[in-house]
Formats: C-alpha cells, structure tokens, sequence
C-alpha cells in the first residue's frame, strides 16, 4: 500500500504524529460543534426577533382600513425589513427555502398560533435578478403621490440607497451587506384576514463556516502550543532510549566499556543499573571463560610433554613418528589457544592509528618474505582501534590468501559512515556452504590435520572475533579472479 507520506519509524516521529492528529481533530470538532450549536441558537433567537417584528406589523397593517395601507406600509422603516402589500397574490410564490428562512417562517407560525399559520404563511427565495418582477407587482402609488424607489440595483429600500444599505438601517444590524446586494433574499408573505398579502422581503442570514470566526485562529494557535510543548515532553521521555541503544552498541564492541551514569527518573535511574549489571556479569562470565580457556591449555603442555618422552622409548619407528606429530599438531593447537586467550583477557587500549599504513606494511612484509602481495586505496587513513589486534586479524587473513591462493591484493575502501578492506587471492576458493562454518573455532576444510597444510583451525575464527570487537563484520566471498574475496567492514566511528 502506497502512503503520501512516510510513516515515522522512531517512536518520537509516531507518538508527534498522534499527538498532533489527535488534537487537531478534537479541537476541530470540538470547535465546530461549538460553532454549530451556537449558529443554531443564535439564528432561532434572531428568527424569533423578526418573527415578532413581523406579526407587530402585521397586526397594525391588518386594523387599518385597506384604502390606507399602501401609504401605511410605505411609511414603515424596518431595519433590515422591506415591507409590500400586495392585495391580490403573495410575493412568496415558490416552494425553495433556506434554513434561515424557515426558521423565520416557523417562529412566525409559532407567534400566530399552529392552526391559524400553517396555511397563513409561505416563504420563498427570491435571488437578486427577481427583484425586478417584484418591483411589478407594486401597485402605482395615488394621483400626485411620489413613487417608492424601486427594489432593483439601481434603487433602495424606503428610500435609504443601495439595497444593501437598505438592509442596515442601523449600525450592527444581523442583515446588514455593506458590500451591497445581498445573494439571497427571503420573501415572507402573510395572509391577512381580509386576503391581501403582506409580504416582507429580507436578506437571508448566512451561517458562516467555523473558520471564519474570530477565535478560530487563536484555538489553533493554542493547539500548536500544546503541540510543541507534547513534542517536547516526549522527546525528554524517550531520550534514554537512544542513550541506551548507544550504550549497548558499544557494549557490543567492547565489553569493558565504562558503566552507564545511573542518574535521571527513577526507571531511567533502574534501567541503567540493570544495565551495568548485565554488563558486569557479561564481563565476568567472559574473564571466567578466558582463564578457564588458558588454564586448560597451560595445564595440558605437561602431560603431553611427558608423553612426547615416552613415545620416544616406542621401538615401532613408523608408530613413533605417528605419535610425535599428533603431539605436535596438540602443541600447535594449545599454543595457538593460549596465545588467543592472552591477547583477549589483555583487553588492549584502543588508539588512534593509520589503517592505511598498518596494511601496506603487512603486504611490503609478506613482499619481503618472498610471497606475491600488493595493497590499493587509500593512502592514509585515521582510524581507532587495537593496533596488535587489527594487525594480527589482517596477517591472518594476507597470510590465508598467499597459503591457498599464492598472492594476497589488498584494497581499502573509505565510505561515509564506514572502512571497506578486501583481501583476495588466486586459489580454489571455498564452497559456499562451507564459508561460515569456516568461521567456527578448530574447523578446517582440509581434513588431514596436518599443520604444513591446514593450520589449526583458529585463523578466521580470531579475525570475526577482532572485527566483530571493533564493531564490525567479515564475510567470504567469490573474487572476480575465481578465488576468495574476504570482506572486512568496520565502523568509522
């Protein structure tokens, strides 16, 4: 499923994008429920207004006589209210209504009581290009009487200008356009008694969206305060987390690293301690097993060197030979191990060196002693770490190359974030299925176990453990020669 926009992959990227969608959307709908029940109340109290307005009207125009309506009802100055008396048809001859307008006519029904003002009162609206047929209906005023002005664009309302000044007698007025003609205009006609029609003709009320209001941008701008302050709450809560993701990357790398500060919130403050206490008991378990390991090995040079004496005295010469080199494949084995667990119970210091360097003298080395090497890259390159270590993983791995492959072509690669080194030889290679197993403490391909072929088995498997100590990897692969490309990826960091 494909999403405009990236989902956060961090917990203050998700729990911001909550936060900010949910008070968003509360306050938006809180706001324009608000608004929406506050409209309502608002236009039923206004319609009210005019309904009580309109039946005032209608009761005085209704007690005067008939020949003196006309004048009458020119007379009448509404604010926001246009008043004709028609005595033939009403002006409200359609059926469309707006909300606005059948709420007045409803408040009016309501004044007049439901049984004499359902079929008394109709409503319509009329848009602006109406006003003209309006204005026919009027009847001509009497002999030497001044005409009303007219209803259309170029008129005004009881003589008051535009039209929409017509609309706003008075300053404030709920009806009032200042812009001018209003879109829609309500046309309201009651019956009266005698069945003429008055009929009143005023602009509809427009029930504005809640963004149009006033406060709406102060809400919102207490929303994003509330935003800023949630994101800054959470980022506060969930900064241990990415101080204990460091934490246990350097853990990862060196298990004597220092402990963690056990300081801040009570479970920052717990967490820590946990922490350091696994860290403690990590580091222990592998001190125990390292001395254990080096024990094990010292302890095993006697009985073997009491058992190289004896298998002197053996008479069998073919027998002797045979047991004086498993012996020696023993001794090579425990010294390989003893020399591990020395150099890993000795936790070297990590400094800053020149990797680049450290490289070309292992090849000029191997160059020295006869063997095909040579090193590209980079010329110089800064890095920290356990220089013997490092040295000893890439003699082990140059020294792999020229054994099974006759040479050994170093490269160094430097990345943004990372140190790519390469070590490829000419030789058979290894199958793919074997390339990890490889890796495993004593495991040899070669099945002789014959020290001047095989080695012990330890090689590759101290290079992973240097690398990986250095926060790093190392991996076999296929060389474009045909040979093994072992890839070494450090940290720069």
């Amino acid at each position: 499923m494909t999403r405009l926009w990236p989902w956060p992959t961090s917990i203050v990227g998700r729990t911001v994008v909550v936060l900010l969608a949910g008070l968003v959307v509360s306050n938006l709908a809180g706001f324009a429920f608000y608004w929406t029940e506050r409209s309502q109340t608002l236009s039923t109290s206004l319609a009210t207004q005019v309904a009580e307005r309109i039946t005032s009207l209608a009761q005085i125009v209704e007690e005067t006589p008939a020949s003196e309506r006309r004048a009458l009802v020119r007379e009448i100055r509404s604010p926001g209210l246009r008043v004709v008396w028609t005595p033939g048809a009403p002006l409200a001859r359609g059926h469309h209504a707006d909300a606005w307008a059948q709420s007045v006519r409803d408040a009016v029904v309501q004044e007049l009581g439901k049984e004499n003002g359902e079929e008394r009162v109709r409503v319509a609206m009329a848009e602006p290009p109406d006003l003209e047929r309006i204005d026919a209906e009027f009847a001509p005023p009497p002999e030497g009487e001044r005409r009303a002005p007219r209803l259309g664009r170029g008129g005004g309302w009881n003589g008051a200008g535009r039209l929409g000044r017509g609309f706003a007698q008075r300053p404030g007025s709920v009806f009032a356009d200042p812009a001018g003609l209003p879109e829609h205009i309500m046309i309201l006609s009651l019956g009266l008694g005698d069945g003429s029609w008055l009929n009143f003709v005023a602009p509809s009320l427009p029930i504005r969206p809640f963004w149009s209001s006033s406060i709406f941008l102060p809400i919102m701008a207490a929303t994003l305060a509330v935003i800023a302050v949630s994101v800054w709450a959470v980022w506060r809560a969930t900064a241990p987390l990415a101080f204990f993701t460091r934490a246990a990357e350097r853990l990862g790398r060196d298990v004597k690293a220092p402990p963690l500060d056990e300081t801040g919130p009570r479970e920052v403050h717990l967490a820590a301690r946990a922490f350091n206490e696994m860290q403690r008991r990590l580091g222990s378990y592998i001190e125990d097993r390292t001395r254990m390991l080096a024990a094990i090995s010292h302890d095993l040079r006697t009985p073997i060197t009491r058992m190289r004496l004896r298998a002197e005295f053996v008479e069998d010469e073919e027998q002797r030979r045979k047991m004086l080199d498993d012996l020696g494949e023993m001794e090579a084995m425990i010294a390989a191990t003893l020399s591990f667990a020395r150099e890993d119970a000795a936790g070297e210091a990590r400094v800053s060196l020149d990797l680049a360097d450290l490289l070309q003298s292992l090849c000029d080395a191997a160059i020295d002693a006869g063997h095909t090497a040579a090193y590209a890259g980079e010329r110089r390159f800064p890095f920290t770490g356990g220089p013997m270590a490092l040295k000893r993983a890439f003699a082990n791995l140059i020294d792999n190359a020229i054994k099974y492959g006759n040479t050994a072509r170093v490269a160094l690669t430097a990345r943004e974030d990372e140190v790519v080194v390469t070590v490829e030889d000419d030789g058979p290679g290894i199958p793919e299925g074997e390339r990890e197993k490889v890796f495993t403490a004593f495991y040899r391909i070669e099945g002789s176990r014959s020290r001047e072929t095989g080695g012990v088995g330890l090689g590759l498997a101290v290079v992973r453990t240097i690398v990986r100590a250095h926060g790093g990897e190392v991996t076999l692969e296929t060389a474009a020669s045909g040979g093994l490309r072992a890839v070494v990826t450090l940290p720069r960091g």
